[in-house]
């Protein structure tokens, strides 16, 4: 008796139609673009490090390309806001005159808050300000705003060196204490990218975004202490504790203290909120593994529609 090849039975009456789905997997066929896994998403991302430090070095040097003075605008971009904000609240509105060292005080602020709003603006741009790559190329998304993130940092240890002769003139010299800016730095750098990766979903789903955030970035920083500080400013105003633990705690006020902390004699563990060390760390554990997890989860979307 001869064989025969029996194929699989076809769609008729009283039996059931395959789904496309099922079909699909029956035969090894995967969906083009499908979200992988958690664990693959941050292998395939560190398989790509090397991309990612390519492209924000790449970033960072063409920044300035076109201006005459070159990469200096990286150090004159801070500096000219703080000298504005010198101007404006340590001489016009007197915030000087309660707070020693205030000018070493105020550009740590300028400084460290530049940081944080930079990464986060660029965040918002991540995705739409890219879309001809991610639409030609297939990587993991998550690469763009952490490149975007990384840029900033490079920016900031660029600018830290301008940090020290500033600090140095007006009588801030190295000690022990600065070596508390290294792990101070790293969380920042961790909260940063988690909110640029969460603000790079965001915006890519809703382009309106990056035209409202200046204005919810500059209430912010009002709110942080860049140029003032909240202890001394708020002491004598009949506020709720609740509310001046809120000041004290948001995450950018907490960086600052920490970078000021660090760097300047004159400001003490007595002007830090309580557990101040603890809520760096949360901020960035809840950012920074928050963004990366919400971020994934739209994967397969970004550059599509």
């Amino acid at each position: 008796m001869s064989s025969q090849t029996i194929s699989p039975p076809l769609a008729g009456p009283g039996r059931p139609v395959e789904s496309p789905g099922a079909l699909a997997a029956r035969h090894g066929l995967s969906v083009s673009g499908a979200r992988p896994s958690l664990r693959a998403y941050t292998g395939q991302l560190w398989a790509r490090r090397h991309f990612i430090t390519a492209f924000a070095t790449a970033r960072l040097t063409a920044q300035y390309s076109q201006a005459k003075l070159g990469q200096l605008w990286q150090l004159m971009t801070p500096l000219l806001n703080a000298a504005v904000y010198y101007l404006i609240f340590g001489i016009l509105l007197g915030t000087s005159r309660n707070v020693p060292d205030f000018v070493p005080f105020l550009v740590t602020g300028v400084f460290i808050w530049t940081f944080t709003a930079n990464s986060i603006m660029n965040g918002t741009r991540a995705i739409s300000g890219n879309l001809g790559l991610v639409r030609a190329l297939h990587f993991p998304r998550a690469s763009l705003p952490i490149a975007l993130a990384l840029q900033q940092f490079q920016q900031l240890l660029f600018s830290l060196g301008a940090l020290t002769v500033i600090l140095a003139i007006f009588g801030q010299f190295p000690s022990v204490s600065w070596l508390l800016a290294v792990p101070a730095l790293l969380l920042q750098s961790v909260f940063n990218t988690g909110l640029s990766m969460a603000m790079a979903r965001w915006a890519a789903r809703t382009p309106d975004i990056a035209q409202l955030m200046p204005f919810l970035l500059r209430t912010w920083m009002y709110t942080s202490g860049v140029m003032w500080s909240i202890p001394v400013v708020l002491k004598n105003h009949d506020l709720p504790q609740w509310a001046m633990l809120a000041l004290q705690c948001n995450p950018a006020a907490v960086s600052i203290d920490l970078m000021r902390f660090a760097l300047i004699d004159s400001y003490t563990s007595a002007q830090l909120p309580p557990h101040v060390w603890a809520l760096a760390l949360g901020w960035a554990v809840l950012f920074g593994v928050g963004g990366f997890v919400y971020f994934w989860k739209a994967e397969e979307r970004y550059g599509r529609g």
